[in-house]
C-alpha cells in the first residue's frame, strides 16, 4: 500500500518530484561515478507481478510458459544495458501488518465472487478491470526468475526493509518498485516500474529530495510524515485527529488547496520539529501512551542500519531475528532453512521452522460450487504431514510439541484468527526419518530414501518404483493427479483425463504453440481445477523441500506440467466426451504415455476403494452456454506474443461477439449474422505494451 496520497501527492500535486530518466544513461553514469562497479538494481519483486504477467489469458490457471517468455525478455532487455538486477520477494507477513494483510484478502475474495458470477454469466473471460493474478505466480515467479539466472532472495522480514537496506548497503544504482515507501527510506533512488517502458529504458524517479525541498522537511522527517499520512504499520484511528486538525490550521492559513493534506502535515512537523538533544518532538504530542509507542514503532521500521532518527530516545533495536521454535528445532536445521529460503530455494519450510506460522493468499475458487472443497482444506493433509516431518516430538513421546497457525484464504473463512493445525506424526509402523540426514547427506544412497518420503508425505508409497519408467515432471503429475482425486470425492473420469492429457501435450509445445489454443468459452469448475492443481504444485515444492530435494525444483514448476488454456481445452473436450485420440491429437507416444499415467492413477484409486464415475455426458453446445442466460457470448482478444486469437478462427475485430444456440432452440443451425452481439464496451482492452506508460 505504502503511503497514503503520496504518490498521488508527487504525480499530480508537486510534478517536480517526478524525474523522467533513461536507465542506459544512469548505468553509464553510475559506472563513471564508481569505477569497477556493475550497476544493480534493486527490484520489488511483488510489485511487478502484474506488470510482468501480460499474457491475455489469465483466468484459466496461467499461461506458464508465455509467462516465462515475458520474463526473459524483462531480463534480456535491462543485460543488454548493462544492468545487474537483484529480485526480492516477500518470504513473511510480520503480525503487526496481519490485520492490512487480512483485510485486502477479504476484499480480493469479494471480488473473485464477481468474477466466477461473471463466467458463469457470459460463459468468458472478464475484462482487464476484474483481472487477478492466477493462483501461485508470486511463487513460482522467484523460480522462473531463478532458472533465468538472476540472482533471487526471500525476505525474512519486511520486505521494503529489506530492499531498502540491501540497495543502500551496495551502493545499487537504485530501486525499481511501486511502493511510496521507498521515498521514505533514506536509501538509493526510487524507479517507478509502473513507469517502466522496455523499448526506450525510460522510467520515472521519484526524488525525495525534491519532495524534502517542497515540503520543508528533512530526510528524517519523512517516517514521520508517513506514519501521520497513513501507512501499513500505524492504525489509521491512531492518528486521524491530528492530520484533521493539522488541515483545518493549514486551511485557515492558506485556504483550499490541491495536495493539502500532505502540506498540512508537513506544516504540523516543523513545528513540532525535536530538539538537538531529542527532547519534544513525539513526547509533546497529545497522544496517549499506547498511541505514542504505535507511532514511534512505525517511524522507526523506516529507519536502517546505521542511521540517526532525532524523533526519539527511543534506543533503535532489531527485533525481526527472533525465532520462536529455535528452543526446539536443532539449530543446524534452523540455519539451513533460513539460507534456503533467502536464496528462494524452498516453499514454506522456513516459515514453519522459524515462527510456525503460515499463510496462503486467495485462489481462483467458486464460494457457490459446494462440490469441490477449497485448496486450503484439499492439501491439509500434505501439509500436516509435512509438519509432522519438520517440527519434533517430545522425547519419548509422538506428540508433537507445537502447532502451526495457518491463516489460508479460501470462500467462508473470515481470518478472524488463524487455524491451528497439529502435525502429523509418522504411524507406528513407520520411522520417521532423520531431518538432518534427508537435508545434509550427499552421498547417493540417501536419495531412494528422500524421495520414498516424499511419497510418504503425500501418501503415495506405491509409486516408489515409478521414478525409474517416467521423466519427472510426469511423475509429479501423477502423484499430485492421484493425490487430488483420492481427496476430492466429486472428481469424474473426465477431470483426470483433462488433467493428465494436457500434462502430456504440455511438455513439448512452445510458448508460441500454447498461445494458439482455441478454446470456445470458460468453464467455471474447469477455472476452479486449474488454479486447484496450480496449488497444488505449490505443496509439492513445499514437500521436496522438506525431504531435502529429491526431484529437481525445475520438474516441478508449472511451465513444464501445466498451462491454463492446454488444461481448459482438454477439459471441454472431455466433458463432451471426445475420444483419447484427440485430447492427445493424434501422437500415438502422447497416446501412450497418457494411458500409461491413467491406469497408475485409476490402479491406485481401486485399491484404496475410490471409484471414479464418468461425469454425465455434456454436448459442446452445453458446455459452451451459461449458466443465467440464453446465450453464450465472448470477446476477441490476441495473445501478445502471438498473431492468433484465444478462441475460435474469426475475424479478428474490436470486441466482435458470436451469438450461440440459445436453450430453447432445437436447431443447430447459426442464427443472422443480424443478431450478433459486440460485448466490447463492456469491459477495456488491456494495454498491448505493458511497460510503456
Amino acid at each position: 500500500m505504502g503511503v497514503q496520497g503520496l504518490n498521488h501527492f508527487m504525480e499530480d500535486c508537486c510534478p517536480e518530484t517526478c524525474i523522467q530518466v533513461n536507465l542506459r544513461k544512469m548505468a553509464v553514469d553510475h559506472m563513471n561515478a564508481h569505477p569497477g562497479s556493475t550497476p544493480t538494481l534493486v527490484v520489488d519483486g511483488m510489485a511487478c507481478v502484474r506488470k510482468w504477467y501480460s499474457c491475455q489469458a489469465w483466468v484459466h490457471g496461467g499461461q506458464w510458459k508465455e509467462y516465462l517468455h515475458i520474463l526473459n525478455e524483462f531480463v534480456s532487455a535491462f543485460s543488454a544495458a548493462g544492468i545487474r538486477l537483484v529480485f526480492y520477494f516477500d518470504g513473511v507477513v510480520e503480525e503487526r501488518k496481519r490485520a492490512e494483510w487480512v483485510r485486502r484478502r477479504l476484499r480480493s475474495n469479494k471480488d473473485i465472487a464477481k468474477l466466477f458470477h461473471v463466467i458463469k454469466s457470459h460463459g468468458q473471460q472478464p475484462g482487464m478491470d476484474m483481472f487477478t493474478l492466477p493462483s501461485g505466480l508470486a511463487t513460482f515467479s522467484r523460480f522462473a526468475l531463478k532458472s533465468l539466472g538472476q540472482e533471487i532472495k526471500c525476505s525474512t522480514r519486511e520486505c521494503d526493509y529489506e530492499i531498502a537496506s540491501y540497495a543502500n548497503s551496495h551502493n545499487c544504482m537504485g530501486i525499481l518498485g511501486q511502493d511510496s515507501d521507498f521515498v521514505i527510506y533514506d536509501t538509493v533512488s526510487y524507479l517507478s516500474a509502473s513507469k517502466l517502458c522496455l523499448q526506450s529504458m525510460t522510467t520515472v524517479l521519484f526524488s525525495r529530495e525534491r519532495l524534502c525541498h517542497a515540503l520543508g522537511l528533512e530526510k528524517t522527517d519523512l517516517p514521520l510524515l508517513a506514519c501521520l499520512l497513513g501507512n501499513d504499520v500505524v492504525p489509521d484511528t491512531c492518528v486521524r485527529h491530528i492530520r484533521d486538525r493539522s488541515v483545518n490550521e493549514y486551511r485557515g492559513s492558506h485556504g483550499r488547496r490541491q495536495g493539502e493534506k500532505v502540506l498540512a502535515v508537513a506544516d504540523f512537523i516543523s513545528n513540532y520539529h525535536p530538539l538537538r538533544d531529542g527532547s519534544e518532538g513525539i513526547t509533546s504530542l497529545s497522544l496517549p501512551v499506547a498511541d505514542k509507542h504505535l507511532l514511534e514503532n512505525g517511524m522507526h521500521s523506516y529507519v536502517l542500519p546505521g542511521q540517526r532518527f532525532p524523533w526519539t530516545n527511543q534506543k533503535l533495536c532489531d527485533a525481526y531475528t527472533v525465532c520462536a521454535m529455535e528452543k526446539i528445532v536443532d539449530a543446524d536445521i534452523l540455519e539451513a532453512a533460513k539460507e534456503k529460503h533467502s536464496r528462494a530455494e524452498c516453499f514454506m519450510l522456513y516459515n514453519i521452522l522459524y515462527d510456525g506460522v503460515v499463510e496462503c493468499s486467495n485462489t481462483l475458487e467458486d464460494e457457490e460450487n459446494i462440490e469441490l472443497p477449497s485448496q486450503a482444506s484439499v492439501f491439509e493433509p500434505v501439509r500436516e504431514r509435512i509438519y509432522g516431518l519438520l517440527l519434533p516430538t517430545q522425547p519419548g513421546h509422538a506428540v508433537p510439541v507445537a502447532v502451526v497457525k495457518e491463516w489460508f484464504v479460501s470462500p467462508g473463512n473470515t481470518l478472524k484468527e488463524p487455524k491451528l493445525v497439529s502435525p502429523k506424526q509418522f504411524s507406528e509402523s513407520e520411522i520417521k526419518p532423520d531431518l538432518r540426514d534427508l537435508w545434509f547427506r550427499k552421498d547417493t544412497e540417501v536419495r531412494p530414501q528422500q524421495f520414498s518420503t516424499f511419497l510418504a508425505l503425500l501418501g503415495l508409497k506405491e509409486y516408489a518404483e515409478v521414478l525409474d519408467s517416467l521423466e519427472v515432471p510426469l511423475v509429479v503429475v501423477l502423484c499430485l493427479v492421484t493425490y487430488i482425486v483420492l481427496q476430492v470425492t466429486h472428481l469424474s473420469l473426465e477431470d483426470v483425463d483433462a488433467y493428465l492429457s494436457q500434462a502430456v501435450c504440455v511438455r513439448l509445445k512452445t510458448h508460441t504453440d500454447l498461445c494458439h489454443t482455441k478454446v470456445p468459452c470458460v468453464d467455471a469448475r474447469a477455472v476452479q481445477l486449474g488454479s486447484l492443481f496450480v496449488r497444488g504444485l505449490t505443496y509439492m515444492v513445499a514437500a521436496n523441500s522438506a525431504c531435502g530435494s529429491p526431484l529437481g525444483m525445475e520438474d516441478l514448476m508449472p511451465w513444464n506440467t501445466f498451462d491454463g488454456l492446454l488444461f481448459h481445452q482438454k477439459y471441454l473436450l472431455a466433458q463432451s466426451g471426445r475420444p483419447a485420440e484427440q485430447l492427445l491429437e493424434g501422437n500415438s507416444s502422447w497416446i501412450s504415455q497418457f494411458y500409461s499415467l491413467r491406469e497408475l492413477v485409476l490402479d491406485t484409486c481401486r485399491k484404496r476403494g475410490r471409484t471414479i464415475q464418468a461425469a454425465q455426458r455434456r454436448t459442446q453446445q452445453e458446455l459452451e452456454r451459461p449458466e443465467n442466460q440464453e446465450a453464450c457470448y465472448w470477446g476477441e482478444s490476441t495473445p501478445r506474443h502471438c498473431g492468433s486469437s484465444l478462441h475460435t478462427n474469426r475475424p479478428h475485430g474490436r470486441g466482435t461477439g458470436a451469438y450461440m444456440q440459445g436453450r430453447g432452440s432445437r436447431s443447430g443451425a447459426r442464427r443472422p449474422e443480424r443478431r450478433r452481439y459486440r460485448l466490447a464496451p463492456r469491459w477495456p482492452q488491456p494495454n498491448p505494451r505493458p511497460y510503456c506508460p
